[in-house]
């Protein structure tokens, strides 16, 4: 039901209705994904847990998949063929001046124009949970958007 995230409603409706998914940034560069109930449970555990408030954790987030890799298995999930485009920094630029959301996002666009890899392994060790596997996530979230068009 998340539709406001990086791959939720700009880049799945698109995707399982066989159009092109709408990128950002360098397909070919490495993006951690952390699955949304994975996220929702990793919040629980640290707010039933006193002795770890006040630290910085990292949900359970599955290995990172370069952009194009996350298209192609949300693709076979569907049942389409790969396609997507990489949404242009002066198109970014230009919804700015009209949609705050689009201005946020030029302010974030190096998350996906390089590497964007993050590091779970103190959550999961300490709360002995593991991310979902992301073509397990990918192929879950499919599922909802075919549902909820």
């Amino acid at each position: 039901g998340v539709i406001d995230s990086a791959f939720g409603g700009r880049f799945f409706p698109a995707l399982v209705s066989g159009k092109k998914a709408s990128l950002m940034g360098d397909p070919a560069a490495l993006h951690s994904i952390t699955y949304v109930p994975d996220f929702g449970e990793a919040m629980v555990r640290v707010g039933e847990d006193p002795a770890s408030w006040g630290k910085a954790w990292i949900a359970p987030t599955a290995p990172p998949r370069r952009q194009q890799e996350i298209v192609a298995v949300a693709a076979e999930a569907a049942g389409v063929k790969p396609r997507h485009s990489t949404m242009a920094l002066w198109k970014l630029k230009l919804g700015g001046l009209f949609i705050p959301a689009a201005k946020e996002t030029v302010e974030m666009l190096y998350e996906f124009e390089e590497d964007f890899v993050v590091d779970s392994s103190a959550f999961q060790e300490r709360f002995q949970v593991l991310p979902t596997p992301l073509d397990e996530a990918i192929g879950q979230t499919v599922a909802w958007f075919k549902q909820n068009p």
